[in-house]
């Protein structure tokens, strides 16, 4: 799906606000005393402050925790020299990673000069603002004395990621690879396929680990870099070898790793096969590699293979590095970036390989067991333990190296504020669509003749988390279809009112009939009701025809909900349904119930919608730590609500005491551990704050996560229905893409647990 990728991503980076990236303020400025403090006159105070101490400007500004991305455009991406202008969306991308990964700000700098003197004196000139520099896609050679230059001139971290990037992620797949075949790092003998920037940094960091200079052949396009050639400058002569060797067929004789940073296709397969015992090859020409991954393996069962894809085992990603990295000197206020702290980045992603590996990542990679081995040397990009295996790793290593100038005493606060900084980080959609893709579901959609809704089914299929079932006119979803040239080839279009359907509907009718004929349901008033999506879609889940639907984009809540009901009905045992929606936040899921469906629930229903919450949520594997949230703290006030409440938790303490719930109580101390233990270390949620919230009556939950959704910076996923008999999930009405295609992965991990439940197997 090229065309569609390429498509996709230029929508992406226009649709809306243009670019990735923005500046958002950190301070409050809604009253004129804020923007009198922010500016003039408070913001002298602050100024004078680092005038008498410039190392005040860390404590009074955002300097600590910003850093530049800056680039001359000489050698972008795979697209060479395109210029400063054409960076941009490439550096924007960079600030966005340093963001996702390690909460650090940026600032993106395109320069549109070549010159090195110029170039040199522009970043020095501007460094005064930031903690750090990290400079990105300058061509060689170049690029190596502009960071050299830049580092000796200033005293903050300055990396070339092109440069050290890829050799730290390497360097650690090299050091599990030796451990795995117990070669001795002195005596490795290495072909290395390529003499760029990044080619001759992970030749330095090899020989800082131990690797011999004469047992290194390095090319280039013209060759082995020989001692007799008079065409190379001075930093390949570095690299030149006396071995009577010119080509790549002599060279990789007898080599014990094989090291491309080239172009595909180079490393042919009887190659492969004169390479010594137990081979390393990291083939990381992209997206073609120096050899396939399969022809590779196939050719040689002792190799130990790395890639720069994510498609293959063992993807050498410069995002296993730079954000980590960059984290752990700004932390300490490195100096520098030293080859203590490389080495040390290097060593601890090899370190965490060996040990278990977090479910999620599991589920993220479509593996049961991911576990150290020849497909598994390095981490992978999303397992959230980075951040606090990489950041310490480094901090550490600046310290011992004397460039550290805010040295870290406690480290357990360190990793705990790491933690925090990414509500670790929002695993949540990334396990659930890992674990939708396990099983593919049919999720009919239930409202297909709407552009977000066919969108969001494209999406589905490219990304293979769903099968789409598409319920409408069929000529209306083709037209729609082809005016915006979406590809949804093959996928299946029910038109509820089509005559191809009059004996399915007939079939349903009767269904529909048998379970509501005493309830005022005649079989033609069941007939008419087909030709509706919102009873024919459930129907198909009903039947078993497809194993989930969502619906309700462009109907309300009642007219969506009702249809489920009388088609599908609640659980056995079940005296109501419940919604639930999802808060992703920086801390973390919070889980609001019931915020949909029960007006002004009774004590009783407040049970049942609390053992339906847990459930739900059991069954994204997170353990519920439940709060009653009120406008009284555990009897501080009486009142109707409160009364009730009390009365629901006494219950569930009696009936199931190994929940943890209490109540109830004010909602700041239901999320706020601190006060919650300060002041009443007796609840059952001592230990650590409520993750999931239920809400008196609906009024107040639907209040409450409509205003975080408008003025907070949360993703809000919903609303979740539990307590049906089977997957049926509701949109908000104007719902986006986004939305959508999040409520699709909700509802086919929904629909797996269905089959699992009927089966009796436990989902959680």
């Amino acid at each position: 799906m090229d065309n569609l990728f390429r498509k996709d991503a230029l929508i992406y980076h226009s649709k809306g606000r243009p670019g990735k990236i923005e500046v958002i303020p950190t301070k409050p400025y809604s009253t004129q005393r804020d923007l009198s403090l922010a500016y003039s006159p408070g913001v002298a105070d602050p100024c004078l402050e680092i005038e008498k101490n410039p190392d005040d400007v860390y404590k009074y500004t955002a300097k600590g925790n910003l850093v530049a991305v800056i680039s001359n455009g000489t050698a972008v991406l795979g697209l060479g020299d395109i210029g400063a202008d054409a960076s941009k969306p490439v550096m924007e991308g960079k600030g966005l990673l340093f963001k996702i990964f390690a909460d650090i700000d940026v600032f993106d700098i395109e320069i549109g000069e070549k010159d090195i003197d110029k170039f040199v004196d522009t970043v020095v000139a501007i460094a005064p603002t930031f903690g750090g520099i990290n400079l990105e896609d300058i061509k060689a050679p170049e690029c190596f004395e502009i960071e050299d230059r830049i580092k000796e001139a200033l005293d903050i971290p300055v990396m070339h990621d092109d440069q050290h990037g890829t050799a730290i992620i390497t360097a650690a797949g090299l050091l599990n690879s030796l451990e795995m075949t117990g070669k001795k790092i002195e005596e490795l003998k290495i072909v290395v396929n390529g003499a760029g920037a990044s080619a001759i940094s992970c030749m330095k960091l090899y020989m800082a680990l131990g690797v011999k200079k004469e047992n290194i052949v390095m090319l280039d396009s013209r060759g082995v870099l020989h001692k007799d050639r008079k065409d190379l400058n001075a930093i390949k002569k570095e690299f030149v070898t006396e071995r009577d060797v010119k080509t790549l067929d002599e060279a990789i004789k007898g080599a014990d790793m094989f090291l491309g940073l080239s172009v595909g296709g180079v490393l042919k397969k009887e190659l492969l096969i004169s390479m010594a015992k137990n081979p390393v090859v990291f083939a990381l020409a992209n997206p073609v590699p120096e050899i396939g991954y399969e022809e590779a393996i196939g050719t040689r069962d002792d190799l130990i293979m790395a890639t720069g894809r994510s498609d293959f085992p063992n993807q050498i990603n410069n995002v296993l590095g730079f954000p980590f990295i960059f984290r752990g000197a700004l932390d300490v206020r490195a100096s520098t970036i030293n080859d203590e702290m490389k080495l040390a980045a290097s060593k601890a992603l090899a370190e965490l390989a060996k040990e278990p590996v977090p479910e999620e990542v599991n589920i993220a990679y479509h593996e049961k067991n991911l576990k150290f081995g020849n497909e598994y040397i390095i981490p992978k990009p999303t397992d959230p333990r980075l951040i606090t295996h990489i950041a310490p790793a480094v901090a550490r290593a600046a310290m011992d190296s004397g460039v550290a100038r805010e040295p870290i005493e406690d480290w357990d606060a360190y990793r705990e504020e790491l933690n925090k900084r990414l509500g670790i980080s929002n695993p949540l959609m990334r396990q659930i669509k890992g674990r939708a893709k396990r099983e593919l579901q049919r999720v009919v959609f239930g409202e297909a003749e709407d552009y977000n809704m066919l969108k969001a089914a494209e999406i589905v299929l490219n990304e293979k988390t769903a099968i789409p079932i598409l319920l409408g006119n069929v000529d209306n979803i083709n037209s729609i279809i082809k005016e915006h040239s979406l590809e949804l080839d093959g996928v299946e279009i029910l038109d509820p009112r089509a005559d191809a359907l009059e004996n399915k509907r007939k079939e349903f009718a009767e269904l529909l009939f048998r379970k509501r004929q005493r309830k005022g349901v005649t079989l033609k008033t069941a007939h008419d009701l087909l030709i509706h999506r919102n009873y024919f879609a459930p129907m198909l889940v009903e039947t078993g025809y497809a194993d989930a639907m969502i619906s309700g984009l462009t109907r309300n809540y009642p007219s969506t909900i009702k249809p489920a009901l009388d088609v599908i009905g609640k659980k056995e045992g079940k005296s109501l349904v419940s919604g639930m929606y999802i808060i992703n936040t920086k801390r973390g899921p919070y889980f609001f119930a019931d915020c949909t469906v029960n007006k002004n629930p009774s004590a009783e229903d407040l049970v049942e919608i609390t053992l339906q919450t847990k459930y739900a949520v059991e069954q994204f594997r997170i353990q519920p730590r439940i709060a009653f949230v009120s406008y009284s703290n555990f009897g501080s006030n009486r009142g109707n609500i409160p009364n009730k409440q009390r009365e629901a938790i006494a219950y569930l303490h009696e009936n199931f005491p190994e929940m943890i719930v209490d109540g109830e109580m004010q909602a700041n101390v239901a999320v706020n551990q601190e006060i919650l233990e300060k002041n009443f270390p007796f609840s059952k949620l001592f230990g650590g704050a409520a993750n999931t919230l239920i809400f008196p009556y609906l009024t107040a939950g639907n209040i409450a996560y409509k205003l975080l959704q408008e003025l907070a910076d949360v993703e809000v996923i919903g609303p979740i229905l539990n307590g049906l008999n089977k997957s049926v999930h509701v949109l908000p009405i104007g719902s986006t893409v986004t939305e959508i295609v999040n409520m699709v992965m909700i509802a086919a991990l929904d629909g797996q647990c269905v089959h699992r439940r009927n089966k009796g197997e436990d989902c959680t």
